[in-house]
């Protein structure tokens, strides 16, 4: 019986219930007597009312009784949501740092584990983008069905090759694949907001210990770590330790709030500080990368700025905080709602904006489908704009949609690529040297070497050879024999560089 009343919205208070017949059970069996006992400092006898009377016994009875219901109801929540939780298996290549070593660096095979959630039956699983940072190789550990909590080796488990789908690592998340099907997944919950004092369960493989389970509360939320960053964290006391990454924290109905990234300690362990990526963040960057591959951001056509004392005085602002309007496009949106230069931000979907992190996490968090609601401050007066927010595309999307699969593949080099033409230059903003070979993007299911290329890069040459179309890549990778030295001269948005392997 996994007693899911517990988990129901309609039966919290027997939840919340539970928790304080916990709390209560101590000075409950403190308060009682021992038969036959009295106590024999008492001689005040004039005032009797100061004394409490003894506990019944079925008090007691009553709080052992939801105790056990507690337990039972944590042990249901562990047991529903576990299935869900995989351990993600990562090898690498590494420098090995040596207090010795001064000249030639030695790179070593690393291995290393964290946690994710599966997120769809058909194997999509959500993880963090550090998790998978530099790997060569991803496996995904799926746990037993009926382990129960107990250790079970590695050759037991079920393990399955996975495939990077996409990364964003401004937001730390990463969507993995395996090839199954009818898989146990958790729900994000996207659409609630949650609550300090909440009472939550971290779930995940800290230091490599399958499916723990730790419980904690909500300490504060939109925590910001980081004030460069507009990205606000989750904070939890729920012990979280390295391996945990990944992993899910969830609610006492057993839905996702939060995906765990990271740690605040000064040792290395947990403190309470544990850090989670909102689920409305993390919905919003999956079904991005599932579509598309990497992250599109909205936009409403205005730019904004953190105002100053110098640049409230000088303007003669009618506050010294907050966020002003510096830029209005002609033709966007912001413009035909009304938005105007010198106008302060107040509120973003009924988000108090008081800083320009908070304003570009408001809007980083605004769906598509809905108008944004902007509250501003117009000189003296308090104006309410609705703004249709637009979707700021990528430019390697137009470049995807120029893409025919069958042509665009190069498979010993596992890319998918298409020519450079004068009209796609406007979209790579200025390259140096015009022409070229423009990588799209990794293909999956190829025998490759690590050839270090990335979506965006121009391939200019090929073991010094100019590479000016894909006709010329195709006949220089054919010429090549397994084993031979390969590099690519490619361009990316910070310069020209070199890209050495060997062909496999």
């Amino acid at each position: 019986m996994r007693h899911s009343m517990f988990f129901s919205d309609g039966r919290r208070g027997e939840f919340i219930a539970m928790l304080a017949a916990l709390l209560l059970l101590p000075a409950t069996l403190a308060a009682q007597e021992s038969p036959g006992k009295k106590n024999s400092t008492t001689t005040n006898v004039s005032a009797p009312t100061a004394q409490k009377p003894p506990t019944k016994p079925d008090e007691s009875v009553s709080a052992m009784t939801s105790l056990v219901q507690l337990n039972s109801a944590l042990e249901g929540l562990a047991a529903k949501v576990s299935p869900a939780v995989v351990q993600i298996l990562v090898t690498s290549y590494g420098p090995v740092h040596e207090e010795n070593r001064t000249q030639t660096a030695l790179i070593v095979r690393q291995h290393a584990v964290g946690s994710g959630v599966i997120v769809d039956p058909n194997g999509y699983i959500i993880t963090n983008a550090h998790v998978i940072e530099g790997a060569q190789r991803i496996r995904v550990a799926l746990p037993l069905p009926a382990d129960n909590g107990h250790v079970v080796p590695l050759g037991k488990r079920r393990i399955l090759e996975a495939r990077l789908l996409g990364e964003h690592k401004e937001t730390d998340l990463a969507l993995l694949k395996i090839d199954d099907t009818d898989l146990p997944t958790l729900r994000l919950l996207s659409q609630q907001r949650p609550r300090v004092g909440q009472l939550v369960f971290a779930i995940g493989s800290p230091e490599g210990l399958q499916n723990s389970v730790t419980m904690g509360v909500v300490s504060a939320t939109a925590r910001q770590a980081d004030p460069e960053k507009p990205l606000s964290y989750i904070q939890t006391d729920a012990p979280i330790n390295p391996g945990n990454s990944g992993g899910p924290l969830v609610d006492m109905n057993g839905s996702v709030i939060g995906i765990n990234t990271f740690i605040l300690s000064s040792g290395g362990g947990s403190e309470g500080l544990g850090f989670a990526i909102p689920a409305r963040i993390v919905e919003f960057v999956y079904q991005s990368l599932r579509k598309h591959g990497h992250v599109h951001r909205v936009e409403i056509g205005a730019g904004a700025q953190e105002i100053t004392p110098t640049l409230a005085e000088g303007l003669h602002l009618a506050q010294r905080w907050g966020v002003i309007i510096a830029d209005v496009k002609p033709d966007g949106p912001a413009a035909a709602a009304g938005l105007q230069v010198q106008d302060i931000v107040l509120r973003a979907d009924d988000r108090r904006v008081e800083t320009l992190p908070a304003f570009s996490s408001a809007l980083y968090l605004h769906r598509l489908d809905e108008v944004l609601k902007l509250e501003v401050l117009r000189g003296e007066q308090r104006i309410t704009l609705y703004i249709p927010a637009i979707e700021h595309r990528d430019a390697m999307d137009k470049l995807f949609d120029a893409a025919d699969p069958e042509k665009s593949l190069v498979p010993r080099l596992g890319i998918l690529a298409i020519d450079f033409t004068p009209d796609l230059s406007k979209e790579l903003n200025s390259l140096r040297i015009q022409s070229g070979v423009i990588v799209l993007g990794r293909a999956g299911d190829f025998i490759t070497p690590d050839t270090g290329l990335q979506t965006g890069d121009v391939i200019h040459t090929l073991n010094g050879s100019p590479i000016t179309s894909m006709d010329a890549l195709r006949r220089a990778v054919l010429a090549l024999k397994s084993g031979d030295s390969v590099v690519l001269q490619v361009e990316r948005s910070d310069g020209l560089t070199y890209l050495s392997f060997e062909m496999e």
